[in-house]
């Protein structure tokens, strides 16, 4: 810490009481001035012959007392004394604590150079300039100081030149950094002499964010403008101005990591996470998103301004590949009903998926703009899908989670082709599990996420036991699993049965009655007899079907197989009375709307498929 000692004499000032302050001198005194509620028993002619301010306040005083009052005085008392010890040439020492205060307070007694040459002014702005705005740690020291002397130490240009130096201290190259650390880090075992492989922590090389922690001592509007500074000299890199934003919101957001507000002041909260997003380099990447949606968190919490959340909004979507579900977690407001705030999830999403879009030119105002082209990758795409699977499965257990906010964001992701469907498997059985009362139209509508022909062979395991599924559901996946068995032998890939095919078409075109309409029958949940039954005939046609020979001895014998799974499904089924409906209406010409069944569009691609395996094997 940098100091400067003025004046010779002795400090022969003595306490009389608590409030009572005076000169131990041969010379009576001639002048009290009282400063707040302290007296002070002086001598005018040291006083005066420094000190503009005195010169005019005895000559208008009471001749009599000899007595002058100052209400106000920058630093108080305090300040007052140190002015006062230096009109009797004692000695004095300035510091980064007092000397903002002296200053102040030198201003308000007028100690320019034009009442005394030498005078305090002078000597105080001497020691800023040539010790404190040197000094990495004294110039913050100073610059918090300053706080409480606003705005007088705002106008005599102390705060302006306190960032400036800082400033430039942090975009000093760092190898001309006297690296020490501060109290408010940690020593490394090598710093503190305990590694055995270290000669020092000298030789550890400066961080380029040795600042940092440093600067996160200062109030939120200092710190605002130290930044501002920083930024504008465009030395520093934005992934360094990113991480000393990360570093002061730990440090000044109680609780920000568990994304809640610890403390009682709401506006200052609000403040702060208001000025860190408005500080947020504009560059990709120059923060987390992990960070990115804890302060988003933070500023839903405390209530922040629009501009501030749709900020956070665009940065999170462009990075939203590197987010987490824990991250992406935001608790829903008191008023809401249900756990978790999926609306903001789906605002995010949607700004991800914005980024795809190619370049244009938009006018307006005759002023053109070039929006920035797509940058979309596949891998990315492919992340977030999964991210959104995943969030899915997690809001799913919320019991008073509308079916309308799980679907809505499902499908904003439906676009992006994934080679598995597990993540939205599972996310629809948690779904099914903790909302079993929803319809069977509701049940339709969510199963219509999900490819049956892209499920694992785990989740088709799964999925053939779940008595959750409907029907439908059910035989499509024992198909493409029976489908998958088959690839894997090294046979071509059969066709869609006629008889399974009619569970993916609508009864549109029926002219039977809703009572005797087999589509709400499909739509039912399969009890576990109905599901063991049909798994075991799955297995028993993948066993004696002979698809392998009927694939050497021509389409004779595939079409045979397909007869022979028609037949045995039928066995099965006219035990039922809803499987008897199906069968009735097989000869009926039914409507082939897409919409109305669950991967019809992936089902006629196993039929192409299939032919051209056929084509290729007689080939």
């Amino acid at each position: 810490m940098k100091f400067m000692k003025l004046g010779s004499k002795p400090d022969t000032f003595q306490s009389d009481g608590n409030n009572v302050r005076y000169v131990a001198s041969e010379l009576a005194t001639d002048v009290t001035v009282i400063v707040g509620d302290v007296m002070f028993h002086l001598h005018k002619f040291p006083l005066l012959s420094k000190s503009a301010c005195l010169q005019k306040l005895v000559a208008s005083g009471n001749e009599e007392n000899n007595v002058v009052r100052i209400f106000y005085i920058p630093g108080g008392p305090a300040a007052f004394e140190i002015c006062a010890k230096f009109c009797y040439g004692m000695t004095v020492i300035l510091n980064p604590y007092n000397v903002v205060a002296s200053r102040c307070a030198a201003e308000y007694l007028g100690m320019h150079e034009t009442i005394e040459k030498g005078n305090l002014i002078y000597k105080i702005d001497v020691f800023l300039n040539s010790s404190i705005f040197h000094s990495w740690k004294d110039s913050i020291i100073v610059l918090q100081a300053t706080k409480s002397m606003l705005p007088l130490s705002e106008d005599l240009k102390v705060v302006s030149l306190c960032i400036d130096a800082i400033a430039t201290k942090a975009c000093i190259d760092v190898s001309k950094v006297d690296w020490s650390y501060t109290y408010n880090r940690r020593k490394l075992p090598e710093e503190n002499g305990n590694d055995p492989n270290s000669n020092g922590f000298r030789s550890r090389p400066v961080p380029k964010d040795w600042w940092v922690e440093d600067l996160c001592e200062l109030e939120i509007d200092l710190y605002k403008r130290v930044i501002m500074n920083i930024k504008l000299k465009g030395i520093l890199s934005h992934e360094v101005i990113g991480e000393a934003l990360k570093a002061y919101s730990y440090r000044r957001l109680p609780g920000f990591s568990k994304g809640g507000i610890h403390s009682g002041d709401v506006f200052k909260y609000r403040s702060t996470v208001d000025t860190i997003v408005w500080l947020l380099p504009a560059e990709k990447g120059s923060v987390s998103c992990s960070f990115l949606l804890k302060l988003l968190k933070a500023a839903i919490v405390a209530d922040s301004g629009e501009m501030a959340q749709e900020q956070l909004l665009r940065q999170i979507g462009q990075q939203l590949e590197e987010a987490s579900v824990n991250d992406l977690l935001i608790r829903a407001g008191e008023e809401e009903d249900v756990m978790y705030d999926v609306v903001t999830v789906q605002k995010i999403v949607r700004e991800f998926l914005m980024q795809d879009q190619n370049a244009e030119l938009s006018e307006e105002n005759e002023v053109q703009e070039i929006r920035r082209p797509g940058i979309l990758t596949d891998a990315s795409t492919l992340i977030v899908a999964k991210l959104i699977d995943a969030y899915l499965t997690e809001i799913a257990k919320d019991p008073k989670l509308p079916l309308s906010k799980f679907v809505d964001l499902a499908e904003m992701v439906s676009c992006i082709s994934r080679p598995a469907h597990d993540g939205i498997y599972r996310a629809i059985d948690m779904y099914l599990k903790e909302h079993p009362g929803i319809s069977k139209s509701e049940r339709r509508r969510i199963c219509k996420l999900m490819d049956c022909k892209k499920l694992s062979v785990d989740a088709c395991m799964h999925a053939v036991q779940n008595e959750r599924l409907p029907m439908r559901v059910v035989v499509q996946v024992l198909f493409f699993e029976q489908v998958r068995a088959t690839a894997s032998s090294g046979s071509s890939t059969p066709d869609l049965p006629r008889g399974l095919k009619d569970l993916n078409i609508g009864s549109h075109g029926s002219s039977r009655s809703a009572a005797t309409n087999p589509e709400e029958d499909w739509d039912a949940v399969a009890t576990a007899e109905e599901l063991k039954a049909l798994k075991g005939e799955i297995a028993a046609l993948r066993m004696g079907s002979g698809i392998g020979r009927g694939e050497r001895n021509g389409g004779d014998s595939r079409n045979s197989v397909d007869k022979a799974v028609i037949s045995r499904m039928k066995v099965l089924l006219k035990s039922k009375r809803i499987f008897s409906k199906i069968w009735s209406s097989k000869g009926e010409n039914s409507g082939s709307d897409s919409s109305e069944s669950l991967g019809s569009a992936n089902l006629e691609e196993a039929k192409s498929t299939t032919s051209r395996n056929r084509r290729h094997s007689v080939s």
